[in-house]
């Protein structure tokens, strides 16, 4: 496994992190318990050092698991979580006011429900978990973040991007009171490439890339004949034509850069690491098997420039989270 800066932080993070949201039992079907452990073992085994939680998966059930792994284990093992907005909107809304979604109060109630879940004494990064650039100068947040950071319960501070609005950080990115980011890119979505992540690297600020794989569809696994069982949340990401138009791109990406479908995974992973800005990336993992395909990607090698450049041209601009 390759290690990476952390922009600001120092710390020195895996090339491949763990999203936990998927083990948190909300949104996918299938969890189970038993597994996740497993394949959390697993991913720290093969060299992460790096899980990505939050408060609201699962009602704290995904940072309990992340908890009892990081007991267990002698490794050092950086773990970051999320505060949900107070009025529990995503993503964040325009106009609404910072005293409604992030109050001092909230920010240090939240931090202390996820150290209990964690069973730890600091949470090495703390995040929000929508942003709004309007925000900036207003409310009492970055004092309350302060404490916490004062009193050993947060090391760092970051935010987690609202979906496909990554210009809606810079803001924050150039006051200097950030840390990390975390955002949606991938080969669908670059638009991160446009000013975040310039913004990230000349203020040196971490980035944390979520949703890599487009919630499946830059697997290669999704077809027009996928089907989702009721109650996990991709039967509405993926409703009406939505999986044959992602089937469609995907064929065509394989076919311009001559691979195999099922190299799709590994080029997207590889793709968001070839850019200098991109600190890790936390696919979503539930299975040994997701886990050993994963960390292999985490080698230090991006794509070549020339499936790189042929890459540009995949860009797709639509948010398949809005109705």
């Amino acid at each position: 496994m390759n290690y990476r800066t952390l922009g600001k932080t120092g710390l020195q993070v895996s090339e491949i992190g763990y999203g936990a949201w998927g083990i948190g039992k909300t949104s996918w079907i299938g969890a189970n318990d038993d597994e996740s452990l497993q394949a959390l073992r697993k991913a720290i085994d093969l060299g992460l050092n790096f899980i990505d939680t939050a408060l609201v998966y699962g009602n704290g059930h995904s940072e309990q698991l992340v908890g009892r792994i990081v007991k267990e284990r002698s490794e050092e093992i950086y773990i970051a979580s999320k505060i949900p907005a107070k009025n529990y909107q995503w993503p964040a809304q325009a106009g609404v006011p910072v005293e409604e979604t992030y109050p001092g109060d909230h920010i240090i109630a939240s931090t202390e429900t996820s150290l209990r879940n964690l069973g730890l004494e600091t949470i090495d990064i703390q995040q929000f978990h929508v942003w709004s650039d309007e925000w900036v100068g207003k409310g009492d947040w970055l004092e309350a973040v302060s404490r916490l950071k004062q009193q050993g319960k947060i090391r760092f501070f970051g935010v987690s991007i609202n979906d496909h609005q990554p210009e809606n950080a810079i803001k924050l990115i150039e006051s200097g009171v950030v840390d990390t980011v975390q955002v949606i890119y991938n080969i669908f979505d670059q638009s991160p490439e446009d000013s975040l992540l310039p913004a990230c690297e000349k203020h040196n600020v971490g980035v944390i890339v979520r949703v890599p794989l487009d919630e499946g569809g830059l697997t290669g696994r999704i077809t027009p004949e996928s089907t989702f069982e009721q109650g996990d949340f991709r039967k509405d990401y993926f409703r009406g034509n939505r999986t044959k138009e992602v089937y469609e791109r995907v064929e065509q990406i394989a076919s311009d850069l001559n691979i195999s479908v099922d190299q799709m995974a590994e080029t997207s992973l590889r793709y968001i690491l070839s850019h200098p800005a991109v600190s890790t990336v936390i696919p979503g993992m539930r299975s040994i098997s997701n886990v050993e395909r994963n960390c292999e990607v985490g080698d230090g090698r991006g794509l070549p420039q020339d499936q790189v450049d042929k890459l540009k041209a995949h860009r797709w601009i639509r948010n398949f989270y809005k109705a």
